[in-house]
């Protein structure tokens, strides 16, 4: 199984860069991960809503670009369904048993995902009704991710 995170800009924070390469290790036995950070769009302090659909566009373009062929994609976004940790591995599990072997999860910017690309996904995913920073959902994800897997193989780690 190959699980792809794509997201714009780099996570600069060291303790979330940590955490995150501690639950990619842990992934090592179960699927091969591959962090990819796409290029930001940079506005201006107070983009107006013109220019924040101009640079959601651009990112579109970005992901596009990023995504490998027949990949089944997952939007993180807030109105996306929101699952239970035990719901997640079985969703994953249903991918795979459907034939996919490999699992694109987009994080949006500051702004999100362009409402194009979030419609063209395969699954809209929300983690909760909250916004996190976006290089807090990589952590957050990746750490899931390993949990539902523990959950898929009857490990210890889900409590």
């Amino acid at each position: 199984m190959n699980i792809t995170i794509l997201a714009p800009g780099h996570v600069k924070e060291s303790y979330f860069a940590a955490g995150i390469a501690e639950y990619q290790k842990r992934l090592g036995a179960y699927c091969r991960l591959n962090n990819v950070e796409l290029p930001e769009v940079r506005l201006p302090e107070q983009p107006g809503q013109k220019e924040i659909e101009k640079a959601l566009e651009k990112e579109a373009l970005s992901f596009a670009a990023a995504m490998p062929p027949r990949c089944y994609t997952v939007a993180l976004c807030i109105e996306g369904k929101q699952l239970s940790s035990a719901a997640f591995s079985k969703k994953l599990h249903q991918i795979m048993l459907g034939g996919q072997s490999h699992i694109v999860f987009l994080i949006g910017s500051s702004y999100g995902l362009s409402p194009a690309l979030k419609a063209s996904c395969d699954f809209r995913l929300s983690f909760s009704e909250m916004t996190f920073p976006h290089t807090m959902m990589r952590l957050i994800l990746t750490e899931q991710l390993y949990r539902a897997f523990q959950i898929a193989g009857g490990g210890k780690y889900h409590k």
